[in-house]
């Protein structure tokens, strides 16, 4: 799966792992390690030290999640859904769920 089918603001699943099922939304794309940041998903702890910025202590945040582990929502059915590519009249190249046809781009 390469990362161009997934991208920032796109509603995911998480497929498969620890967190599967849970739904959130692409915070982030790391394109060149074909990985996913999602919010609510896939969440660690990280001890960081005090500095002049921040107080320092145990700190939650989300963790990377490979793109091959989310799979769009479709707008349509509410369900996980593969992504294909169609070329408008207009020359344009959107994203399509497979299943319903429908577009994802906005």
């Amino acid at each position: 799966m390469s990362a161009a089918k997934i991208k920032k603001g796109d509603r995911v699943v998480v497929i498969t792992g620890r967190d599967k099922g849970k739904r959130g939304e692409v915070v982030r794309v790391l394109p060149g390690a074909d990985r996913v940041v999602v919010s609510g998903v896939n969440i660690v702890k990280r001890h960081t030290r005090p500095t002049p910025a921040s107080a320092g202590g145990i700190v939650e945040k989300e963790a990377t999640i490979h793109v091959s582990n989310v799979l769009h929502i479709d707008p349509k059915t509410d369900k996980p859904t593969r992504v294909g590519f169609k070329t408008l009249e207009d020359g344009r190249k959107i994203r399509v769920a497979r299943p319903s046809g429908e577009a994802i781009d906005r």
